[in-house]
């Protein structure tokens, strides 16, 4: 029972954080490409990336283990994010534009969480 990725809302918001965190660490210092560079950007793209994923699976449960990586990598990117905004590597307009893009995707994730695990 495939699902259709691109139609679910939280993974819709995921994508949309991920491009945006693309474009904000492009202007990051060259000595952090394979440092907070890479790891910002690694974790935010898990986070839509096991949403597709979790979608392809056949059952509510893979699902919903699926679901619960991204949740953990959303984690992580605000973590990352955090460190940015406190090394200065962000503008303030940046990292509230990130934050609300990020809470976002943590409240309709949480909400996509619960309905598969009613379903259980």
């Amino acid at each position: 029972m495939s699902r259709d990725f691109k139609k679910i809302r939280a993974w819709q918001f995921a994508d949309d954080l991920t491009f945006e965190i693309y474009h904000v660490t492009g202007s990051f210092p060259k000595h952090e490409l394979y440092g907070l560079t890479s790891q910002i950007r690694r974790s935010s793209s898990s986070v839509p990336a096991n949403i597709a994923e979790g979608a392809s699976r056949a059952s509510k449960k893979e699902y919903l283990h699926f679901l619960n990586i991204a949740r953990g990598s959303l984690a992580e990117t605000e973590y990352f994010l955090h460190l940015t905004n406190r090394l200065k590597y962000l503008s303030k307009t940046e990292y509230e534009s990130l934050t609300e893009r990020l809470n976002q995707v943590a409240g309709t994730l949480y909400g996509l969480t619960e309905s598969v695990k009613k379903e259980l």
